[in-house]
């Protein structure tokens, strides 16, 4: 009975979960570039069950063996291992700026293959991001709508000296003082990318690093002046799944009950004492 209790807190806990990564969405479905995480529930490792006897053998001396006998197995309950992030393509929608840019994935020969821009966190370190709704700072850097800098192809900040520039479909920038290409890298597997906050990933543990798009043959994309690329967040579908998460947790939690009553008759009634 104790392993219901288990089972059904579980299933509570991790619709609990799916519910904030849901919300969490949400929440950012207007967010330039943002890519909505998918929980992943995994179950518990699978218990063995065993009926543990003994068995007499006749001899002139009684020899009592242990004998198990496998009865099957049971589960324990479920949990959401991690969030994963879907990079799917999201609608371009057009702005009119001329510093806004959307990345627009064309031919990526991995299947979990994404190109991004690289910016640079307030800790100086190498950043990627979706979300192209740049702007120029006081000092005539490019940077994006939280202060990082944006980085060309070698790595550098980008200095406009807040010139009026024009973006190529490579992702080059047009100027009067010459062309500064954009650092856009390309992950072959994008979920060992992880969420940092502020529409920044970084790489995980043990992670490669990421490739020059630019120096990918079988790479292509191209990035759109004067649009933005909007999150890949389906509202309805959204909602829909927390209505259902809801649901299951409410079906947890009225087993939950029920096992609490079954447990409160046992102690008050059955182990009473005449």
């Amino acid at each position: 009975m104790l392993r219901g209790f288990y089972t059904a807190a579980s299933g509570m806990l991790a619709q609990q979960r799916r519910q904030e990564t849901l919300s969490n969405n949400i929440a950012n479905a207007q967010t330039p570039g943002y890519k909505q995480d998918q929980g992943t529930v995994k179950a518990f490792p699978e218990l063995l069950i065993q009926r543990m006897e003994s068995a007499d053998v006749p001899v002139k001396h009684r020899v009592n063996f242990p004998v198990q006998q496998t009865i099957g197995s049971i589960n324990t309950g479920v949990y959401i291992q991690e969030a994963v992030p879907d990079f799917s393509q999201g609608d371009l929608r057009e702005t009119g700026v001329g510093t806004d840019m959307a990345l627009v994935n064309g031919n990526m020969p991995d299947e979990d293959g994404s190109i991004f821009f690289t910016v640079q966190n307030q800790a100086g370190e190498q950043r990627y991001t979706r979300n192209g709704n740049f702007t120029v700072d006081g000092d005539g850097m490019l940077v994006t709508n939280q202060g990082f800098y944006v980085l060309d192809q070698a790595g550098n900040p980008i200095s406009t000296d807040g010139l009026e520039f024009a973006v190529t479909e490579d992702g080059t920038l047009q100027m009067e003082g010459g062309d500064i290409p954009l650092g856009i890298a390309y992950s072959a597997d994008a979920n060992q990318l992880a969420k940092e906050g502020q529409g920044l990933y970084q790489l995980n543990e043990n992670a490669d690093e990421l490739a020059d798009a630019r120096a990918m043959a079988d790479v292509t994309y191209s990035v759109q002046q004067n649009y933005l690329e909007g999150s890949n967040v389906d509202s309805l579908q959204a909602m829909t799944d927390m209505m259902q998460a809801y649901r299951i947790f409410e079906t947890n939690q009225q087993v939950l009950k029920a096992y609490d009553q079954s447990m409160e008759k046992a102690v008050n009634s059955i182990g009473r004492l005449s």
